[in-house]
């Protein structure tokens, strides 16, 4: 089968065809012909030699997948023939992934494959991480950072299903206006304007509930400074850097609460929990085709480089995803 590998640690270049044996299925484990495979910022760390897989994932990147499942391990052989989309530790670029049981969300009609390759790390990613750790809850006010990027569109529309005001950040008028257009409440041009002051102005002075936050650095105190009373900030990535300064008795005189996790190296008994808390809270909503995911641009497998430059020149609104037909 065709896959992709990293040539070696280093630039989208470094991303190239391979020829690999079609992997087989283990216990609880599905083979899946894949018809589309989502692309995300952590396959861009891996490519550059910054996020090693996991033990026991495959070298190849990508973390989501849809397509037909063509095999099943033991416990697995009543999936053969469904569509499915689901979360992987790695593989998803290529013509075949393995996938366990416990990430499988048979893919509705109304969803190409494109979208359902689409849906799963971000919505594994916002769900357990503003919902979940965040506790966001109806009426809640949230500030989301790279509102145009996947997690962010993502986390636009959960928070418009679920009774939530999202105030995102872009770095753009035109992105702010896109970001507004997905159903956010107000945008932040952070090139611009200081969004600290912005989100006081927008809340008139009461600060907001949740912080989800992908930049990190110094990126957390200002954040904290957007915080109300009892605000949570949860931290997914931290592209500005992994070290923050924070005045610790302002945390604990506004009983603020930080937390943060990594999905990639959860066990799949988590994941599983996930997933069944995604399809009892969220999925009928795509069932219904009430959530979709918002795309950007999707490229053949071969173009992999390609679309990882997208992804890192930071032109792209919503999701970026490889094809292998």
């Amino acid at each position: 089968m065709r896959a992709i590998a990293i040539a070696a640690p280093g630039g989208p270049e470094q991303l190239q065809i391979a020829e690999l044996p079609v992997p087989r299925p283990g216990p609880r484990e599905v083979l899946v012909r894949v018809a589309a495979a989502g692309v995300n910022r952590p396959d861009v760390l891996q490519r550059m030699g910054l996020y090693p897989p996991p033990p026991g994932a495959p070298d190849t990147p990508g973390l989501e997948i849809a397509g037909e499942v063509v095999a099943g391990g033991e416990g697995a052989t009543h999936w053969i023939g469904r569509k499915v989309c689901a979360l992987v530790a790695g593989g998803g670029y290529a013509d075949y992934c393995l996938a366990p049981v416990e990430t499988l969300l048979d893919v509705p009609e109304i969803l190409s494959m494109e979208e359902a390759a689409a849906l799963p790390e971000t919505l594994f990613t916002v769900w357990t991480n503003l919902f979940e750790r965040g506790f966001a809850a109806d009426g809640d006010i949230v500030l989301v950072h790279g509102g145009t990027s996947g997690i962010g569109t993502m986390a636009i529309k959960l928070a418009r299903l679920f009774g939530l005001q999202v105030i995102v950040t872009c770095g753009s008028e035109e992105k702010c206006e896109a970001a507004l257009d997905l159903g956010a409440n107000q945008a932040i041009n952070y090139r611009t304007e200081e969004f600290e002051s912005r989100v006081k102005d927008m809340t008139e002075g009461r600060g907001v509930d949740v912080v989800l936050d992908m930049v990190g650095g110094d990126y957390v105190p200002r954040n904290l400074a957007c915080l109300a009373l009892g605000g949570r900030h949860v931290s997914i990535a931290f592209q500005r850097g992994a070290e923050a300064s924070v005045n610790i008795m302002d945390v604990m005189r506004r009983r603020l609460i930080l937390t943060g996790s990594t999905l990639r190296p959860r066990g799949l008994d988590y994941k599983g929990m996930v997933r069944d808390t995604l399809l009892e809270t969220v999925w009928p909503y795509v069932e219904g085709n009430r959530l979709h995911p918002a795309m950007d641009k999707a490229y053949p497998l071969e173009e992999a480089g390609a679309a990882h430059a997208r992804m890192e020149a930071g032109d792209h609104v919503g999701k970026i995803v490889l094809t292998t037909t």
